[in-house]
């Protein structure tokens, strides 16, 4: 008995003093990583990802996925966080859910992608919730449901995310899964709007323009508008272009307007497009050019 006690003690001491040697590895090769050494991050992650590391096969997954210190690839990348979305890693179980949805290192396939996304959701990782809302939203992979869009929407506002407070607000703004509610559009637009996004920006500029669940208010549109056009959101800059086109919230001005619209057409938003070259039947040779030497000065100065 004595002999059974004493056995059992030391393959515990051996257990524990395992684990110790793992973690530190595993402590070893995230500092690597930190440091931008990658090299040596991949050398020590790679045994400990062999051994069923959760940890270590996200990380590789990542590298991988980054090409960071090896060339780029989205096979191994995708092979790793497959592992580690095995052993119920949220992180890695979205990470694979954006992989089949932007069709990176596997065929695009939005079922699989919406079945890696709910894992993780259902973990609770609000990326996953809100690119789960989105697939109901859009009716990819699953049935187009607006109910469960915004379920999941309000499941990832509610944690934060910026994305999905502001699919929130546009979905209460539309009346789509829910009561359609002006008031709380511009609740959860702001929201989005406050942590920097420019599509929550554009929102607010929007229902403030249009005097939804607000007063209105032309003046507060062109801020919140220019906000956004300042991030390079090509909607916003063409809303913009329309403000200046018509003197709403600031005194007409076509040159302005013609700049803005140019900005945004630069993205490939056909709109602006068509807006900049109507309005440039209205205007001088030498206010097209003031326009255009605008244009360039404020591409310039605003790199994306």
């Amino acid at each position: 008995m004595a002999f059974l006690r004493t056995l059992l003690l030391m393959t515990g001491l051996v257990f524990a003093q395992s684990v110790a040697v793992h973690a530190d590895a595993f402590d070893d090769a995230a500092a690597a990583y930190e440091r931008e050494d990658y090299t040596s991050a991949l050398r020590l992650m790679q045994p400990l990802a062999s051994l069923g590391d959760v940890r270590a096969q996200s990380y590789l997954g990542l590298i991988y996925g980054l090409g960071q210190g090896v060339k780029q690839d989205y096979s191994e990348s995708g092979k790793w966080y497959r592992k580690a979305a095995a052993q119920g890693d949220s992180y890695s179980q979205h990470i694979l859910g954006n992989m089949y949805y932007l069709e990176h290192g596997v065929k695009q396939d939005y079922t699989e992608a919406a079945k890696w996304y709910r894992k993780a959701a259902d973990q609770g990782f609000a990326e996953a919730q809100q690119m789960l809302g989105v697939m109901y939203s859009r009716g990819k992979g699953v049935l187009q449901d607006y109910t469960e869009a915004a379920k999941w929407y309000r499941k990832a506002a509610g944690q934060g995310s910026a994305k999905a407070q502001r699919n929130l607000g546009f979905m209460y703004s539309e009346g789509k899964g829910v009561p359609q509610d002006h008031t709380k559009a511009m609740d959860w637009y702001r929201r989005a709007a406050d942590q920097g996004s420019a599509e929550g920006q554009t929102g607010v500029g929007m229902l403030h323009q249009q005097g939804f669940g607000v007063p209105q208010d032309n003046d507060l549109a062109a801020q919140w508008y220019r906000k956004a056009a300042d991030q390079g959101f090509d909607r916003a800059q063409g809303l913009l272009g329309v403000m200046y086109q018509y003197g709403k919230g600031m005194t007409q001005d076509y040159v302005q307007a013609h700049m803005w619209y140019n900005i945004a057409a630069s993205s490939g938003y056909r709109i602006a497009q068509i807006a900049r070259d109507k309005i440039a039947k209205r205007m001088t040779p030498a206010q097209i050019a003031e326009a255009q030497r605008m244009a360039r000065e404020w591409v310039a100065k605003h790199p994306q």
